[in-house]
């Protein structure tokens, strides 16, 4: 489908507002990365300008360059430099420069670290926390190459909610994602995060690289076995005509469809299913803000989320 003109429902609002130019110089002044940006995220516009709070941004920890090739992905790959040690300190300044009460953070794949930089993670939480206990914080880590340790660290660094993305079906997993990765190295990262604390997980799924409906519906079915909270699905868009190509663009109704089966059928706490939503998601934090912060029940917050994000 190169080259082909996307369908209405694919438009994106552009960057604007005084929020958005606030935020950016912020990151700028202290040279922080943000996935938003490194990755081309659609939302980057709305998130940023806050239109409907005080903006959103996703930090990304440990440089902008990964040491995997995902075919999805527009974060470059190679070229490793050492961490930056101020970088923890430095995102919690961030953070109370821009106003935020809900943090996202991420990471490139950090194969050359011996822990995979789970450390340098694990200090960039406790930074957060440190200066406002009462901020949450969601983690969206890579597997670590599967290394329980490294998975443990992060747990006691004691974030709200630790993310770790499936991307696709079992079946895609390669040419998807890089060949370090896989299906059940994922699943055995969420199931871990279980089994050791009580913290919400949740992960994500992209449709539109050519996965069938009885594929998509196993792997959620494998992630709520997996005693996965919350799950995100949104459409793939190619980042450039050197990945992969877009196999179908999936209508409205269909991601409406799964929303419905993952919550009503496989009892996902919530689910945010929609062509532009991808794994940070305003509606889905608002979610788990709702439940971690308000002490609302999962019906209630799922109606606030769901009011909250306009379906």
């Amino acid at each position: 489908m190169n080259g082909r003109r996307k369908p209405d429902w694919l438009k994106m609002r552009p960057p604007s507002g005084q929020r958005f130019t606030e935020i950016k110089r912020t990151l700028r002044d202290r040279d922080l990365h943000t996935v938003c940006e490194e990755a081309n995220c659609p939302n980057m516009g709305e998130c940023w300008s806050g239109r409907d709070g005080p903006g959103t941004a996703t930090f990304m920890l440990m440089g902008d360059r990964c040491s995997r090739g995902c075919n999805f992905c527009d974060v470059e790959t190679g070229g490793m430099e050492p961490l930056d040690p101020d970088e923890p300190a430095n995102v919690a300044v961030a953070v109370a420069e821009i106003g935020l009460d809900y943090v996202v953070l991420t990471s490139v794949d950090r194969d050359d670290l011996e822990d995979g930089g789970a450390a340098h993670f694990a200090e960039t939480i406790r930074e957060i926390k440190e200066r406002d206990a009462g901020i949450l914080v969601e983690v969206l880590i890579p597997d670590f190459g599967g290394d329980p340790d490294a998975v443990r660290e992060i747990i006691e660094a004691e974030p709200d909610v630790i993310a770790h993305n499936v991307e696709t079906v079992e079946r895609l997993q390669w040419p998807v994602r890089d060949r370090r990765a896989n299906y059940e190295q994922t699943l055995s990262v969420l199931e871990q995060v279980k089994r050791e604390s009580d913290i919400h997980t949740k992960t994500s799924i992209m449709l539109g690289l050519g996965e069938y409906d009885h594929e998509v519906y196993r792997t959620l079915a494998d992630l709520r076995e997996a005693d996965v909270d919350v799950v995100t699905l949104g459409q793939y868009l190619q980042p450039s005509r050197s990945h992969l190509d877009v196999f179908e663009y999936v209508h409205p109704d269909v991601f409406d469809t799964w929303a419905r089966v993952a919550e009503e059928e496989l009892g996902f706490g919530y689910c945010a299913s929609g062509p532009m939503v991808r794994s940070s998601y305003k509606a889905g934090e608002l979610f788990v803000e709702r439940v971690l912060r308000d002490g609302k029940s999962v019906e209630q917050a799922r109606d606030e989320a769901r009011a909250a994000a306009g379906s």
